[in-house]
């Protein structure tokens, strides 16, 4: 008899210290989320000048209300532009009136002389190209090619449309205004043939990496540049592999990726948007 109540009593002090407990914890919770929220708010954002920013924009600078609408002096600017036509500087004064901390101090492909962008060698992919500098001098010494095509580079004002892999546009028809952009990029493995209709039939840029490429090469058209986003280190590694004809003893079929890959004139790497630059 005198176990059981021993027992028992021990039952009772244990779940007497579990409620306490789970009171503390709770309570520990609650003052810590709320000075989470009271640091939060005292967090001031600023603009690449330097500048605070007002309360229409959040704790990182990014604006609160994305109504896709420029300032009024940046609307007056732009305003004489008819409709569809090209507006030199737009997309950048409309970028800065949603996050005023951008910036753009590096080239769109990485070049030469990428080793010159610190900020961009502090994170790892695909934040950045940390720990890829020799692999990616290797792929650069090979390819010569940083740039867009010097047709391209020779407009004063480019129109660009990102064309996406969803079903949204079957029979919709849209691919002669598709076409007119003066730079269309589509992603991975959007077809083309036999689409052409909704889709358009130009490609100027097809950016994609090794698991999200097509296999064969005839369905790359002729003159688009191929644009490598990489993801992760073994990416790098899957394109000094293709530019230096290496034979590759991955298990996966990678042999395919490279033999379609090796009959594309050119090849560019792209520089990841996320890491600020």
């Amino acid at each position: 008899m005198g176990l059981l109540v021993f027992v028992r009593n021990l039952l009772l002090a244990l779940c007497l210290f579990l409620v306490l407990g789970f009171l503390y914890y709770s309570a520990w919770k609650l003052h810590l989320l709320q000075w989470e929220e009271d640091s939060n708010s005292a967090v001031l954002s600023f603009d690449s000048a330097g500048q605070t920013l007002g309360s229409e924009y959040d704790r990182l600078g990014f604006l609160l209300n994305l109504d896709s609408k420029l300032p009024a002096e940046l609307a007056t600017k732009y305003a004489n532009f008819s409709e569809g036509a090209c507006k030199p500087g737009y997309a950048s004064a409309l970028m800065t009136a949603i996050f005023p901390r951008f910036s753009k101090p590096a080239p769109m492909f990485l070049d030469d002389s990428f080793r010159k962008w610190a900020r961009i060698r502090e994170f790892v992919p695909p934040f950045g190209i940390k720990g890829q500098d020799n692999l990616i001098k290797a792929i650069l010494s090979v390819t010569k090619e940083y740039r867009l095509t010097p047709a391209l580079d020779s407009l004063r004002c480019r129109r660009c449309i990102i064309v996406g892999n969803g079903g949204v546009l079957a029979n919709k028809s849209l691919g002669s205004r598709i076409d007119d952009y003066d730079i269309v990029v589509r992603l991975n493995s959007a077809p083309v043939k036999g689409f052409e209709k909704d889709v358009g039939s130009k490609t100027t840029l097809r950016i994609t990496y090794p698991e999200g490429a097509m296999q064969r090469p005839e369905q790359y058209e002729r003159d688009s540049l191929f644009v490598l986003a990489g993801f992760k280190w073994q990416d790098f590694k899957w394109l000094k592999y293709i530019v230096y004809k290496e034979r590759v003893s991955w298990t996966h079929n990678i042999q395919r990726e490279k033999e379609f890959l090796r009959k594309l004139v050119k090849a560019r790497v792209i520089t990841d948007l996320s890491s600020g630059i």
